[in-house]
């Protein structure tokens, strides 16, 4: 009897203890979502074209300007920016004269090698350079260098691998890309998680709508925004990617914004 009586009290203190891990383990399942859902909290985010690849964005309520040409006229009442990135080194993207004139003392500006070779000692102290598959800390934001460039033999495109960057900004697990001048290539199509993208689509430079679709439906960002857009042959049919993307993937939010206003 007595050794009856003593199996069921360790029945019952095992099944108590089964129910405080159980309980344990919810509660740290639940926590665990909590802090998730506090991690993935969506920044604000807003832009402002300036054509072409030139716009200013503020993420977080921290203002970035990308590609900054034009002068400084081109970004009259536009806030200071906090971080300028810049792609690549043709004029399009790179204009050493507008940079001195919209930045700060405090300004961070985020640049390949080649583009910090062209700016020399200016702005040195400034200068974050960053190279494709790289990544840096800047003001609590993560930026990641990624590979932008045009296929085939070095000697015959616009744009070779490892000169440029596309850029992708994080906070908070929130992730926005910018393509610069690229291709649909590897590196591209491999991205994860991309809450909003920037696509080029311009021929003979980048690629056509075409080919920006597929990249897009490859990595699906959950946004997409079409830019640099300005082929030799004209303004690239935005409408045309619309369609091409959400035929195949409805879920994918196409936003057209004008980048070329003066064209229209």
């Amino acid at each position: 009897m007595k050794k009856l009586i003593g199996l069921v009290v360790f029945g019952l203190g095992a099944l108590v203890g089964c129910k405080n891990e159980t309980s344990q383990q919810e509660n740290t399942a639940k926590n665990e979502e909590q802090a998730v859902s506090v991690e993935r909290q969506t920044p604000d985010f807003n832009i402002t074209p300036i054509p072409h690849a030139t716009a200013v964005f503020t993420l977080d309520s921290t203002v970035f300007y990308t590609d900054p040409v034009g002068g400084k006229e081109a970004f009259e009442n536009q806030p200071e920016p906090s971080i300028i990135l810049v792609t690549d080194i043709h004029g399009d993207h790179f204009n050493l004269e507008t940079l001195k004139a919209v930045s700060t003392s405090a300004t961070k500006i985020v640049v390949p090698k080649a583009v910090a070779d062209l700016i020399g000692d200016e702005l040195s102290s400034q200068l974050l350079i960053l190279s494709n598959e790289e990544t840096i800390d800047v003001n609590g934001f993560t930026i990641e260098g990624i590979a932008m460039y045009n296929q085939g033999d070095a000697s015959e495109v616009y744009h070779v691998k490892g000169r440029g960057n596309g850029y992708v900004i994080e906070k908070q697990g929130f992730r926005v890309y910018f393509s610069g001048d690229t291709e649909d290539v590897e590196e591209m199509r491999n991205l994860k998680k991309i809450d909003i993208a920037f696509m080029c689509m311009n021929l003979p430079y980048t690629m056509d709508v075409e080919s920006a679709s597929e990249g897009v439906l490859a990595f699906e960002p959950k946004e997409v925004y079409p830019y640099h857009y300005r082929g030799q042959g004209g303004l690239s049919n935005v409408e045309k990617f619309k369609a091409l993307v959400n035929a195949k993937n409805p879920s994918i939010k196409v936003e057209l914004l004008d980048w070329y206003p003066k064209i229209d």
